[in-house]
Parts: C-alpha cells; structure tokens; sequence
C-alpha cells in the first residue's frame, strides 16, 4: 500500500518525506473503550482507555519498526457510532487532517437496526468510501471483533444483562454476519482493502475458545490483550 512506502521513504529520508497520518473511524472500539459499569443514578458508565486502543498499538509496532518515522494517529472513533453517523461527521474528524490512510470500522453498533438495516449500513460504508475516495485517502475496512456469545456470569447490573441477550442474539443468529457479509461486498464492489479480524475471531470460536471472556464489557468491547490481534493484523494488510 502506498502508506508503507510513504514510512518506508521517510524512514530514509526524514527532511523531504511529509508527515505520515493515520485516521481510523469507527464506534466505542475505536476510540478506546473496555469495561462498562451501572452508576449510583443507575447510568451506564464506560471505562475509556486510549492507550490500549489497537491504534494506539499500532503506532507502538510501527515505532518499534520504523523508530524514526513520526506517525501521527487520528482517533476519530465515538462510543455508540454507526456508519450513519460516520457519513456525517466524516469532513469534520477526517478530511481535515488528510490522512494517507483511512482505517474505517464500524458493524456493532448498526446491527442494532436488525436484518432490516443491513442495506443501508451498505449503503452508508459505501459513501465513506467513495468520499475518502475522491480525496486521494488510501482506505481500509476493518472488520469488528465478534459479540458474546453467551450471558456472563461477572455481569451483575440488570441493564447491562438485557444489552448483553440483545447482542448474543444478534451473534448467534444470523444478523450479525449478514451485516459483515454485507460490509465485505461492498468492500469488493469500492475497491477497498479488508482486513479481516472476524474472520479469526470466528476460527478462535470454532476451536473452543470462549468469546466472551474475551471481552472487557462481556458484551461487545474486547480486551485490552485482544486488541493486539488488531493491530499486528492491520500491519500485514497495510505491508500487503
């Protein structure tokens, strides 16, 4: 992708190359959430922790990597985001830093709209893709992490249990993979690269592993450990 040869040239030459950015657009995942708790006023309250956020890894591999290229890291991600709303704010978080790379991620929250909404999800992917498009950003759709898969038994607040059978409903039916299957389509039809991390959440699902301890709110919000499988993944689609 032309965002490594960019790296790889300023790690060459620091002085002529321009500066490296990375935007990366999507929901809570993105912008760094983990644990959710209920409050004393009986509020949800999410626990937010940027430095654990895959992007945020990311940058670590590739100063490891490329220890004298400055990467800067947009992080254009916002808790309860659908890629409705991404359309929407996309001038605002995105299109005014011009970023070389455009990393887009966003399914948790859309499925919420039932099978009934997974064309305008398509839809709404589309639009940021052919946006980013015509202004010359590099893009990458990054598929999201699976839901639970079944209730936890560490969940103790009542509100938080009725969000977790709405999404273990939505995982173990067929909604939420229609949503990514629809994702993976359009991705195909825009020409936009895919990196695809439910692919190896469902092959980790397949063999025996319990999904949803793998996840820091045991709803939809992994852990800090799984973020890791996001980043190293997006550097292999990026040196691809």
């Amino acid at each position: 992708m032309r965002i490594m040869k960019k790296i790889a040239a300023k790690a060459k030459d620091n002085r002529t190359v321009g500066c490296v950015t990375m935007a990366f657009l999507g929901d809570s995942v993105t912008q760094g959430c983990f644990e959710v708790y209920q409050d004393e006023s009986r509020n949800i309250v999410p626990v937010f922790d940027q430095k654990s956020a895959y992007h945020a890894y990311l940058k670590r591999i590739l100063a490891a990597l490329y220890p004298g290229v400055p990467v800067n890291m947009i992080n254009a991600g916002i808790s309860g985001d659908t890629a409705a709303q991404g359309v929407q704010r996309l001038e605002r978080d995105v299109l005014r830093y011009s970023p070389d790379l455009a990393v887009v991620c966003y399914g948790l929250n859309d499925s919420g709209g039932g099978m009934e909404g997974v064309h305008e999800y398509g839809e709404k992917l589309r639009d940021i893709f052919n946006i980013l498009d015509s202004n010359g950003i590099e893009r990458i759709f990054l598929t999201p992490n699976m839901m639970n898969t079944g209730i936890s038994p560490h969940i103790r607040e009542e509100a938080v249990r009725q969000t977790a059978v709405r999404t273990m409903e939505m995982q173990t039916g067929s909604t939420f993979d229609a949503y990514i299957a629809e994702a993976k389509r359009v991705c195909g039809e825009c020409g936009v690269r895919v990196c695809d991390c439910y692919e190896k959440w469902k092959l980790l699902y397949e063999n025996g592993v319990d999904i949803t301890e793998l996840l820091s709110n045991r709803i939809n919000h992994p852990t800090r450990e799984m973020n890791w499988l996001f980043a190293v993944s997006l550097l292999e689609t990026m040196m691809r």
